[in-house]
């Protein structure tokens, strides 16, 4: 693959993305570089990341969900794959 369809593919992921989340790709590269290198095991920088990831998406956390989140990513508990970390999302 050459660097030109590498920066394409990720240009259209990112379109998707906004298309379907209507999350603006430069925020998603704001929070990324924002915790490149972020301490997960401090409760309070989770705990802000996770409020403003559902603030992107515009999406509702209860507080309930939201101390169960921080916990799992805190104690290093986050699922690696995709179909897990799905179901951990749906609870």
């Amino acid at each position: 693959m050459q660097g030109g369809e590498c920066v394409n593919k990720k240009g259209n992921l990112f379109d998707k993305i906004n298309q379907k989340t209507n999350i603006d790709p430069g925020e998603i590269y704001k929070v990324a570089d924002s915790v490149k290198n972020a301490d997960f095991s401090d409760e309070r920088t989770v705990r802000n990341l996770v409020r403003r990831l559902a603030k992107m998406a515009n999406k509702p956390l209860p507080k309930e969900k939201e101390d169960k989140l921080v916990q799992s990513i805190v104690s290093n508990n986050v699922p690696t794959d995709m179909q897990s970390l799905s179901k951990m999302f749906k609870k």
